[in-house]
């Protein structure tokens, strides 16, 4: 048999009677670590001072009595089996001591009973335990940063917003900064987002031991941070912003074989009874971080007022110049990651690809998506790159330029679509006039949008894909799960494919918040007669899961990383 240590804490004033529970303890298996008291004070200490799996109470003792024992069990505000086993107890007795708090009660001419109450009471606690901290779980991912552990976006800007609130009553003075890391990227294009992210994780971690407890930092996203100082002069805050600076600078990341120093540039702008909100003070440290980059990068400036139009005028016209320039001069490149069939009777294999958009600067740097897209559908640019896409993809296709089968009836080419050209009203006729001049099957193309951009225009959105999906298109929902709202759309939208947001998918090996996000994502789209792609897939770990989960696509740096298909200028 088994033997199972029991910690158990007996209230009762006989010896006999605790020997007695002892032995048919010993007798179910059990190997008891056992206290035995009979007064409020030994109780009290006992419970302050050891860790118990059980308390068993004799209920009629003289100077103490079960419901003595109750009240002491009360106040030490655990959560402990409490099971009263008497020599004669009455039924009124014996419910007056359940609504004070006792799990159970036994007489003692019927302790057959008591092996099996004690496992029930037990799996009980287990079951309880598991609840909270999956309760604590849920509530630490909903205010933290999955990543790096540090407060998310939404929990900093309600401190912000506390920091407004007690500057205006008692005339305080805070600093916020705004963190931008420079020579990050090169860390994610050298290496992978694997390494861009433990590079997040240990600088967090630096960055973390080198503030004041009375501070707030925070991941804003990417690879940007948010530091709240309290109660803290300007001065002091210039001070301290240097101290991290100079931690930055002499932080260096190494990955295999790769040694990286990155620095970091930092926004500040102090914070008074006189700031409007938490959206000006932010806009004003990220107004202060662009401008420090501007003077050179890896340094920190002071939001000053002349600063705002500055860094606007600035911004605009780069933007505007860069990316019309881009469309005119074909400054623009495609990319195509391939999608693969996962399963569990055979390796992966190869079933379509999604393009993926570039820009290439001057010197012929790559710029991501991330960067230059905001921008675009800020100045209005974006349905102008979305037709720009479809006709260099196209055209490249009928020249030969881009390995397509066009034959098969497995997935197609992903191509990505903006909100914007949702709501183009001629998007229509000049997609389809392009399928027809470079003969292109319909079937062959997937239109991909992001879940937000469909949510935030469901009216404008569902007659643009019904009309394509009458000429035999097909339709993806790219990032799905970020959104947090998606499930109660996603039945009222004609998609064929639901594409898991990576964010997730990265790290369900670890994470089983983001696991289960996944599994139900996939069961729920299954449900609805939807295939499901899992994006970001880079160690076969996750892959396994996938599979084990019963997702049918994958896609990732593990399966294969983006190549060009349509260079600049070509």
């Amino acid at each position: 048999m088994k033997r199972t240590l029991l910690r158990v804490l007996l209230v009762e004033d006989a010896d006999d009677d605790a020997q007695l529970l002892l032995r048919l303890l010993r007798k179910e298996g059990y190997v008891p670590d056992y206290l035995r008291v009979d007064n409020r004070r030994d109780m009290s200490e006992a419970l302050a001072n050891s860790n118990w799996d059980l308390i068993i109470s004799d209920y009629a003792m003289p100077g103490f009595t079960a419901h003595d024992a109750l009240d002491v069990y009360k106040h030490a505000v655990l959560d402990i089996p409490f099971i009263i086993v008497s020599g004669h107890i009455d039924d009124v007795s014996a419910v007056a001591a359940m609504r004070a708090g006792a799990h159970d009660y036994l007489l003692k001419d019927n302790l057959a009973r008591l092996a099996p109450v004690i496992a029930r009471e037990l799996d009980e606690v287990r079951v309880r335990i598991a609840k909270r901290r999956a309760e604590q779980e849920l509530r630490f991912h909903a205010c933290h940063d999955p990543l790096t552990g540090l407060l998310n976006r939404r929990e900093f800007e309600r401190a912000l917003e506390h920091a407004l609130r007690v500057a205006e009553r008692d005339l305080s003075q805070h600093v916020l900064c705004y963190l931008d890391l420079d020579q990050f990227k090169l860390v994610n294009d050298t290496c992978g987002h694997v390494a861009g992210d433990e590079l997040l994780r240990q600088l967090s971690a630096s960055l973390s031991q080198r503030i004041r407890a009375a501070d707030t930092l925070a991941r804003l996203g990417g690879d940007e941070f948010g530091l709240l100082l309290s109660n803290c002069p300007l001065d002091d805050a210039i001070k301290m912003v240097a101290t991290l600076q100079e931690l930055i600078r002499d932080f260096r990341f190494q990955w295999r074989d790769a040694v990286f120093q990155i620095g970091c540039s930092i926004g500040i702008t102090p914070i008074g009874a006189d700031t409007a909100d938490a959206g000006e003070a932010m806009s004003a440290a990220d107004v202060a971080c662009y401008v420090a980059k501007e003077q050179g990068r890896n340094r920190y400036h002071v939001y000053q007022t002349d600063d705002r139009e500055l860094a606007q005028r600035r911004r605009e016209m780069q933007w505007i110049s860069c990316i019309s320039a881009a469309l005119e001069k074909n400054g623009l490149a495609l990319y195509q990651q391939p999608i693969y069939r996962i399963g569990q009777d055979a390796a992966p294999v190869l079933a379509g690809h999604e393009i993926l958009l570039r820009m290439v600067d001057e010197d012929g740097t790559l710029i991501p998506p991330n960067v230059f897209i905001p921008a675009a559908e800020r100045f209005k640019l974006m349905a102008l790159v979305d037709r720009w896409v479809v006709h260099r993809l196209f055209s490249a296709i009928a020249a030969g330029r881009l390995q397509c089968d066009l034959g098969g009836d497995d997935m197609p080419l992903f191509i990505n679509i903006s909100a914007a050209t949702v709501n183009d009203a001629a998007f229509f006729d000049y997609f389809h006039q392009q399928l027809v001049e470079f003969a292109i099957p319909p079937r062959k193309v997937c239109l991909e949008i992001t879940e937000s951009a469909v949510i935030a225009n469901l009216a404008g959105t569902t007659p643009l894909f019904a009309r394509l999906r009458e000429i035999g298109c097909r339709f993806a929902l790219d990032d799905f799960g970020s959104g947090l709202s998606s499930f109660g759309y996603l039945r009222h939208l004609p998609v064929d494919f639901v594409k898991i947001d990576g964010g997730f998918v990265r790290n369900i090996a670890s994470n089983p918040v983001d696991l289960a996000m996944v599994e139900a994502i996939n069961k729920i789209s299954h449900v609805m007669g939807l295939q499901t792609v899992a994006e970001f897939v880079e160690c076969d770990e996750v892959l396994q899961m996938l599979v084990a989960l019963g997702i049918e696509y994958a896609q990732g740096y593990l399966l294969g990383r983006p190549q060009v298909v349509v260079d600049a200028g070509a």
